[in-house]
């Protein structure tokens, strides 16, 4: 099976082309585990397969580094556009993507013939606590600033779900943070029935955000697109940002804005091809 390794903002993943290569795999899940062990195979956070879509340019089927399907992925999706469009797939900068969390839009930034990043249209926040899920919940039937007892610990958290769950929590320092062990135990807390992706941020100011993100069914990563974009909801619910902001991840930046007019939430950051090979699967 042929794949290509790419990543947006150190968040990597393995893509394999499901329009030119026959990937008649039986258990994605085993594959998953098994290619992105970064030892024993090529190494990522997990395995997308781009296949054909009735309903837009592509599917975007994505399995995380432990082998369970996930929803969506932002990173993960400016890198299935960037390969549509270097690839020859599509041949437009407007293009649609078919997600598990649904249809995503994407506006491509071409520059000398090739795709080197997108803004996404993620689509709307979500903020009730039964479609995120979770069972936290605060006064006005929203999980905003609401706490949540840890191992004899109390944190302050946000939740919002962009196709996915996020837990929010401001810190003093996120590079001094024990991200790991915090993270374990609000990502498996019995709040979140499906667990959920954590996210410890500090804002710099008003459009500046640091951010480090405990992924769910993966462990820390560089950088997380729905984490990124929950979280700008999070700053902006808690009044440290005005929906705006640069958010600065281990791996990178992303400029994530939170249209008050079509309360829709848009994401822009690179997309970067590593490498192309073959494995025997």
């Amino acid at each position: 099976m042929r794949f290509t390794k790419m990543h947006g903002c150190g968040n990597d993943y393995i893509y394999v082309d499901c329009f030119h290569e026959k990937a008649d795999v039986q258990n994605p899940e085993q594959l998953s585990r098994r290619l992105s062990d970064r030892h024993f195979g090529v190494g990522s956070d997990g395995l997308i397969f781009i296949k054909p879509s009735p309903v837009a340019d592509c599917f975007m089927d994505m399995y995380n580094y432990d082998g369970p399907r996930s929803e969506m992925c932002g990173n993960g999706i400016r890198c299935v556009g960037k390969y549509l469009y270097d690839h020859g797939i599509v041949d437009r900068d407007v293009i649609t993507v078919d997600t598990l969390a649904g249809v995503k839009t994407l506006y491509l930034h071409i520059e000398n013939g090739v795709c080197t990043g997108a803004t996404v249209d993620m689509g709307e926040p979500i903020l009730l606590p039964q479609m995120i899920p979770t069972e936290l919940h605060g006064s006005d039937g929203r999980a905003v600033d609401v706490p949540l007892d840890a191992d004899g610990v109390t944190y302050r958290v946000t939740c919002v779900s962009m196709g996915n769950p996020h837990a929010v929590v401001v810190v003093d320092d996120p590079a001094s943070f024990p991200v790991r062990e915090v993270g374990m135990r609000i990502e498996t807390h019995p709040a979140f029935p499906r667990r959920t992706n954590v996210h410890f941020i500090r804002a710099e100011s008003r459009d500046s955000i640091i951010i480090r993100t405990w992924e769910r069914a993966t462990g820390e990563t560089l950088a997380c697109g729905t984490g990124n974009c929950a979280s700008l909801v999070a700053a902006t619910l808690l009044g440290l940002s005005d929906g705006e902001a640069e958010m600065h991840c281990l791996g990178g930046t992303l400029h994530i804005k939170w249209d008050r007019n079509d309360n829709h939430v848009y994401m822009t950051g690179p997309a970067v091809e590593v490498f192309s090979g073959s494995i025997d699967v």
